[in-house]
């Protein structure tokens, strides 16, 4: 088993005792909430007549039901409006922060947590959201929670779970000119596959994940539950702890001194033992679009749909679903395939400089005649710094709409959602059948620039093409 990596010091720090079934219970330092995944949670409280146990822990937001295009109370979904308001009232109860819409934040649970400071290095995080792996960034260790364990961390702070083994994924030289960080966890995830990661912590880590903003290395921490790993994270370092200060929830003055000192012990040692170590160069991966039903069928832009010949027994089912499902064709090239929706945003991709480089794409351009495109920001307070920086003025201009905050298309949760068997070039994190809200609809995931690009041209293309204009 893995020694002294930052998830076994996480995991010892947080371990309350071993339970008869061999599991650990482990405590959980933040829980994040919404009002898909709480209500019968709740509810499971107030049946056993119990109380939140740390409500000081648990913060709340609304973001998967949420309209884009018109967010005036009530909603035009009734079912939307009942779950927003169970939420708003089980947090009135029991004394949760919530954040809700016109708060000024709002916005994507995995968005909205980080920006604020509420995620720190070294600790547990829970939300009953499979891509909290999200805040592993910061060093700290996320799960994805189920509604009966999200009862059990509102009425006990605590969740019970057998250790993980740790595989390190280092990455290798640097990411080129027009790849990005959504580009680099589809390459991981392709060349490990999505079951690779069962049982499993990733610790990202070498010269191209140092290289990462914040927000880059949340996209790739997000996607990590993709390759079935429970859990990424990297390890902080300066650039982390300069995202943090002066964040809201922040610690000041003397306690960020002490906090300081506190995360920088939080780290992995030169000498740590893993289970297994993944060797990735990050100098050789290109643009990366997927072309099938998992998020594990992608290739570069420049490459071929995979013959069925070249694929193992497994994977041959797999493709051979996603064939008749996508309507494409092996030996199929992935660029120049026509698409009908541009989607930027997402827990993956809806960040600041997710929306800063696709502008930067789309400045001075229009979006394509048979394209439908919109921007949704992660939260308000990225819509709010869009806005002051003319970013949503460029969006329009190009012929994107701009959307308020929410998940949008990226679970179609929402009034946002393909029709038929429309192909969308999305910059979320899952292209599953019907994800995007048709039984028909195809996703193909990229990242921001790509989808920019996408848009512009009505097709599949290589941003690096627009970049050297």
């Amino acid at each position: 088993m893995s020694q002294d990596t930052l998830f076994d010091k996480v995991w010892d720090l947080h371990k309350i005792s071993k339970l008869p079934g061999g599991s650990d219970q482990i405590f959980i330092g933040l829980h994040l909430i919404h009002e898909v995944t709480s209500p019968q949670a709740f509810g499971a409280l107030k049946d056993k007549n119990l109380k939140v146990k740390f409500p000081d822990r648990t913060v709340a937001t609304v973001d998967h039901i949420v309209p884009t295009d018109n967010q005036s109370r009530p909603f035009k979904d009734n079912l939307a409006e009942q779950m927003i308001k169970t939420l708003e009232n089980n947090c009135l109860e029991h004394k949760i922060r919530f954040f809700n819409i016109g708060s000024g934040n709002q916005g994507i649970v995995h968005v909205v947590a980080p920006e604020l400071g509420l995620t720190q290095p070294g600790m547990t995080i829970a939300c009953g959201d499979s891509h909290t792996s999200t805040h592993g960034a910061f060093g700290s260790i996320a799960f994805g929670i189920g509604t009966s364990q999200v009862r059990d961390v509102l009425a006990t702070q605590t969740i019970a779970m057998n250790k993980l083994k740790v595989r390190q994924i280092w990455c290798e030289n640097q990411l080129s000119n027009g790849v990005f960080a959504k580009d680099l966890i589809l390459h991981v995830i392709n060349t490990l596959g999505v079951k690779a990661g069962v049982g499993f912590a990733y610790e990202f880590a070498g010269p191209a994940i140092n290289a990462l903003s914040m927000e880059e290395r949340m996209t790739v921490c997000n996607m990590s539950i993709e390759g079935g790993a429970r859990c990424g994270y990297i390890n902080p370092d300066e650039k982390t702890f300069n995202y943090m200060k002066n964040k809201l929830y922040s610690p000041k003055n003397q306690h960020w001194e002490k906090a300081l000192t506190w995360w920088k012990s939080l780290k992995s040692d030169e000498d740590s033992i893993y289970d297994d170590v993944i060797k990735i160069d990050a100098s050789k991966i290109e643009p990366t679009v997927t072309w099938g039903i998992t998020p594990g069928q992608s290739i570069g832009i420049n490459q071929q749909i995979p013959l069925v010949d070249e694929l193992s027994h497994d994977d041959k089912l797999l493709a051979e679903e996603a064939y008749e499902y996508m309507s494409f064709k092996p030996g199929q090239s992935i660029k120049d395939i026509p698409v009908e929706v541009c989607f930027i945003g997402s827990c993956t991709n809806g960040r600041i400089s997710d929306l800063r480089i696709a502008a930067k794409v789309l400045k001075g351009k229009k979006v394509s005649n048979n394209v439908k495109a919109f921007v949704v920001p992660g939260s308000e307070k990225v819509a709010n710094e869009a806005k002051q920086e003319g970013l949503d003025q460029i969006f329009k201009d190009s012929g994107f709409q701009w959307r308020e905050p929410g998940c949008s298309m990226c679970l179609a949760m929402n009034s946002d959602k393909l029709t038929g068997n429309q192909i969308s070039a999305s910059s979320s994190n899952r292209n599953f059948k019907g994800r995007q809200g048709s039984p028909s609809g195809r996703t193909l995931l990229m990242s921001p620039a790509m989808v920019a690009a996408a848009a512009i041209n009505g097709k599949v293309s290589d941003v690096r093409e627009l970049f050297s204009k």
